[in-house]
């Protein structure tokens, strides 16, 4: 019987870790400028498998000089950033834990760039790679799992 409670703990256990493995959830962008958290985005996934990523809220001590997406050019322009979704779409690569096709916004230009993520450190951090093109002609950030 203990060999049996034992094994069924290992089993649960590597299963939420599996479940982690996943852009699915809360998370910390980090500013390039200064390293420090910069807004929370909460990643969530529709019946399909499409990734959905909103602004929850700003992190930055100084209020945003600019907090609407004047520089948005679709449905987003003028609105608010804080609340905005800035992931739109994007599914798992079959075998694999990276999710590809989507889009990511930055609301500080308006574009939209191409977007690759991959839950890295056992799904504590979240490489995003945003790219136009090619993901070898973009750049990485990595942000940190919240909940």
């Amino acid at each position: 019987m203990h060999k049996i409670l034992i094994t069924g703990a290992i089993v649960c256990m590597s299963g939420l870790a599996a479940a982690q493995l996943t852009p699915i959830g809360l998370w910390n962008t980090i500013d390039d400028a200064t390293g420090k958290p910069k807004a929370e985005v909460r990643i969530v996934a529709n019946a399909a498998g499409e990734l959905s990523g909103t602004v929850i809220r700003g992190l930055e001590v100084a209020p945003d000089p600019e907090p609407n997406c004047n520089k948005c050019t679709d449905d987003r322009k003028g609105k608010p950033k804080l609340g905005m979704e800035i992931i739109r779409g994007g599914k798992r690569v079959e075998g694999k834990d990276v999710w590809e096709g989507g889009k990511i916004l930055d609301p500080n230009n308006g574009t939209d760039y191409r977007v690759k993520l991959t839950p890295i450190e056992g799904g504590k951090k979240l490489e995003m790679r945003a790219y136009i093109g090619t993901p070898m002609l973009g750049r990485s950030q990595t942000w940190v799992r919240v909940e």
